[in-house]
């Protein structure tokens, strides 16, 4: 059974904030702020997302618009190229840990850890941010996701982009991300029962392009949202007010269907491409079951797919040792190669 997390009292408040902050490297909230952006409702999971040393890069780009509504934060991305120049570059876009709370992040998007190692690894990348819980439901925020895909393939040639090979990546609720934008290639408009949602969206000038990727990895991410009392991680918010509930606007009781809609194994068939999940044994925010059941059913299915349980890792930290961002970039080598 989960842990509820409250801020009911000051005392419970209290005794939740201490136990988060054994989570995190000198025990306290990156950057006094929190969770890549905040606590929605007053709980978040969305991880160890302070300010990342400075990368090698040959070119880079801050606040490009891809959306076209210039002056909206929540629709501006960095572009990032490798300092070996090249004519064009294959593209992950990671995305950014903070329990959908937060549409302005992408400055904290894991630069020095997996953006670093993926720049080393020849790769140009595009973190993005995305509307918010406090912006927009259910689902803008794949719908911002895939825009930046079609952006990625509409302006190839400007930022040197290889569009022969898009990737998605993602910490913590960026992971979700990752994995539903990958796993619903090819979805337009996604029925479940009575729930129906528009997945791909109409955001930004290049709806002609396509939003499909290649593969996608997920660092901790809470990707099945049926699956979260797997585990003994904490519930942020109480029952009936989680962040995944707030990011839907529908609590899970009696909403079940909406829910399957909102999580990764929704669109996960025999089709789909491969993924890489990396996630900590020790993670008390997502529960590292939630992983391994969206793996499991990859695998039922037949869908190439391969999974680290950190024995020591929390959420964020204590993964990204060498060996695990190794196995992320080979891992994306090795599909680019199949695929050629």
């Amino acid at each position: 059974m989960r842990n509820y997390c409250k801020t009911l009292a000051f005392g419970a408040t209290f005794l939740c904030a201490t136990a988060m902050m054994a989570q995190f490297p000198g025990g306290g909230f990156p950057g006094g702020g929190g969770f890549g952006g905040g606590f929605p409702g007053g709980g978040g999971f969305g991880g160890f997302q302070q300010q990342q040393p400075s990368i090698e890069t040959s070119q880079e780009w801050k606040d490009v618009n891809y959306a076209g509504d210039d002056g909206q934060v929540y629709h501006m991305c960095d572009i990032y190229l490798p300092k070996a120049e090249k004519p064009k570059y294959p593209v992950v876009v990671h995305i950014y840990g903070s329990a959908w709370g937060s549409n302005s992040s992408k400055g904290a998007a894991d630069i020095g850890t997996i953006v670093k190692a993926l720049l080393d690894a020849g790769y140009a990348v595009v973190c993005p941010n995305h509307r918010s819980i406090g912006d927009a439901k259910w689902p803008a925020q794949v719908n911002d996701i895939k825009a930046v895909i079609r952006f990625i393939r509409a302006n190839a040639a400007k930022y040197k982009f290889d569009t022969s090979f898009i990737a998605t990546s993602g910490f913590s609720s960026g992971g979700h991300l990752s994995a539903v934008t990958a796993l619903s290639n090819g979805v337009k408009v996604a029925k479940q029962g009575k729930a129906e949602y528009d997945i791909e969206g109409k955001v930004g000038p290049y709806t002609k392009e396509s939003s499909a990727v290649n593969a996608f990895c997920d660092w901790s991410g809470p990707t099945e949202l049926l699956q979260m009392e797997c585990g003994n991680a904490m519930v942020f918010g109480g029952k009936g007010n989680t962040p995944e509930e707030q990011l839907i606007g529908l609590p899970k009781e009696g909403n079940e269907d909406n829910f399957v809609l909102l999580s990764a194994t929704g669109f996960l068939d025999k089709s789909d491409v491969p993924g890489y999940i990396f996630h900590g044994d020790q993670d008390f925010v997502v529960a590292s079951c939630v992983s391994q059941y969206l793996y499991d059913q990859m695998q039922k299915v037949g869908v190439e797919s391969y999974i680290v349980r950190e024995p020591q890792g929390g959420h964020g930290m204590g993964m990204y040792s060498e060996e695990n961002l190794k196995k992320m970039t080979d891992f994306l080598n090795a599909v680019r190669t199949k695929k050629k």
